[in-house]
């Protein structure tokens, strides 16, 4: 896979372009269109219903599904390499497998991405510079991410917003971002124990057992704090401008918090059997008193997506262990 452009992939991209605008001009009028979508690179015209959407943001897919929009093609982030349709997914894709772009961060294929005739490019979740965004442009209207965030930072709900406008379905796409915050919203409500508790998010890996964690800048840690959990300044302080960093042996004390959760499990050599057997760990108090809380690799997944569908499946499969770990206090009997 490269990103260089031969002249003859050049000439049948403007060609492809050109089909395309004619198309557009000759297509039946769309109440929901024409639509446009401001991002990083300036803003893209959707003149009609996209029909043939190529979706190369690593997690794109997932808003689109939730939209009702099956892609043609998505993109390889990691696990099966012949399906990227992840178990939150499933429902929304139904029997649809599309293809499987794997392409490295850097390294698009342009000449695969032309032969699938796409008439909308979403690229949000992508991290595409200037000169993809214009090579891909020239063979379909692209959508990159916002220009408010850094790349990879823009919260859920923009993307779905971004990308329900993209396909004309704003309403459709507010509903979803509605239904998922409101079971956040819920669960928080249902486990008033968890508000105000500090935590840290860990994770271990390598050989030499590196211990980390990840502050309330990352995804994976919002998911936490959005459920009333703090992150300690500390904690914070040491990452600085970075959303996680590396704890030395030294400060392994700052993850005796209120709770303790471990991500990441599949790069920990010896799992979590490994690190409860830790002498740094297991001398805790949060380890003595059982309130480390192993985030199983499905839910692990679910989390390092972020996204409408996947947080909704994280929900159910990470608070009922939330709940073991800091349970509800019993309710007293008013005499």
């Amino acid at each position: 896979m490269t990103k260089r452009i031969t002249p003859v992939i050049l000439v049948l991209l403007f060609v492809l372009a050109a089909f395309s605008t004619v198309a557009a001009q000759e297509a039946t009028a769309d109440p929901d269109f024409p639509v446009t979508v401001e991002h990083k690179y300036g803003s893209t015209t959707i003149t009609q219903a996209p029909e043939r959407v190529v979706s190369i943001g690593y997690t794109d897919q997932d808003a689109l599904f939730a939209l009702g929009v099956t892609p043609i093609a998505i993109r390889y982030w990691y696990g099966d390499e012949t399906n990227a349709v992840f178990p939150w997914a499933q429902d929304e894709a139904g029997d649809t497998v599309p293809e499987v772009l794997n392409m490295a961060y850097g390294s698009l294929n342009y000449e695969a991405i032309l032969a699938l005739q796409p008439d909308l490019i979403i690229a949000v979740g992508a991290g595409i510079t200037q000169e993809e965004y214009d090579l891909l442009s020239a063979i379909a209207p692209t959508v990159a991410q916002s220009g408010d965030y850094i790349n990879f930072g823009m919260p859920w709900q923009e993307i779905t917003r971004m990308i329900g406008a993209a396909v004309g379905k704003s309403d459709e796409a507010e509903a979803a971002i509605e239904n998922v915050e409101t079971l956040i919203a819920e669960a928080r409500e249902a486990n008033p124990q968890f508000e105000g508790q500090t935590i840290a998010i860990g994770y271990n890996y390598g050989e030499a057992r590196t211990y980390g964690f990840y502050t309330d800048q990352d995804s994976r840690a919002r998911f936490f704090t959005n459920l009333g959990f703090v992150v300690p300044e500390e904690l914070k302080e040491i990452a600085g401008e970075f959303f996680y960093a590396d704890l030395s042996a030294e400060r392994i004390d700052l993850f005796d918090q209120d709770v303790l959760v471990f991500l990441g499990l599949q790069f920990a050599q010896g799992g979590s059997e490994a690190i409860e057997a830790d002498p740094l760990i297991s001398q805790l108090q949060v380890a003595q008193d059982g309130r480390i809380v192993f985030v199983p690799t499905e839910y692990d997944d679910a989390l390092q997506f972020g996204t409408v569908l996947s947080l909704e499946y994280a929900l159910e499969g990470i608070v009922p262990a939330l709940q073991v770990a800091l349970p509800a206090p019993e309710a007293t009997e008013t005499p």
